[in-house]
């Protein structure tokens, strides 16, 4: 059922939101239909090969992308290692991740978010320029991550990126899947 206006394209909240400090932000982001999440599908690599999820924001998007969260799930048999990556150019050939959804599914109509979620597989090779911030390692069937709460900032162009391989074990298959939630906040220039 379609409880959304056809002739109507903007969000419309039933409320004025007021932000109280008892109220947790991503609940504040969510009710302003602003919160996202999106999740890769099972990300294939090992055996001398690497893969990698993203996070970026294309150079007209006209927001600002702030990471909420990220999780790395290894589904497979080695230890992995996920190094983030900001801003970076990473090797292979991407698809777009379609499982992007609002945390607010209520607002009507639902919104849509502006920055894009890419996947690669199997790929050879190290991302190209950016800076690496940091690394974390997993072992097999164990779930890594963080809550960045908006810490992570990235204008138009920038992008969030989660390298993964099993150095560890480099002559071994390996599998995982990457989380991410983020908000978007309009650029007034």
């Amino acid at each position: 059922m379609n409880c959304c206006n056809s002739y109507n394209n903007s969000i419309v909240l039933p409320n004025p939101i007021t932000q109280v400090a008892s109220m947790p932000y991503d609940l504040y982001l969510s009710l302003q239909g602003k919160y996202f999440l999106g999740s890769t599908s099972n990300l294939e690599f090992g055996n001398g090969r690497s893969a990698w999820a993203a996070l970026y924001n294309p150079i007209n998007s006209g927001v600002n992308l702030f990471v909420y969260s990220w999780q790395v799930s290894n589904t497979g048999p080695s230890p992995i290692r996920a190094q983030i990556w900001f801003n970076s150019n990473p090797p292979g050939q991407p698809t777009m991740v379609s499982t992007v959804v609002p945390g607010n599914t209520a607002l009507c109509p639902p919104p849509k978010t502006k920055i894009l979620l890419f996947q690669a597989s199997n790929v050879i090779g190290e991302p190209v320029g950016g800076v690496k911030a940091f690394v974390r390692r997993a072992q097999s069937e164990v779930t890594i991550g963080d809550v960045e709460v908006g810490k992570f900032i990235f204008p138009p162009g920038g992008s969030f990126i989660i390298f993964l391989s099993n150095p560890e074990a480099p002559n071994e298959p390996a599998s995982a899947t990457v989380n991410f939630s983020w908000w978007e906040e309009k650029i007034n220039c």
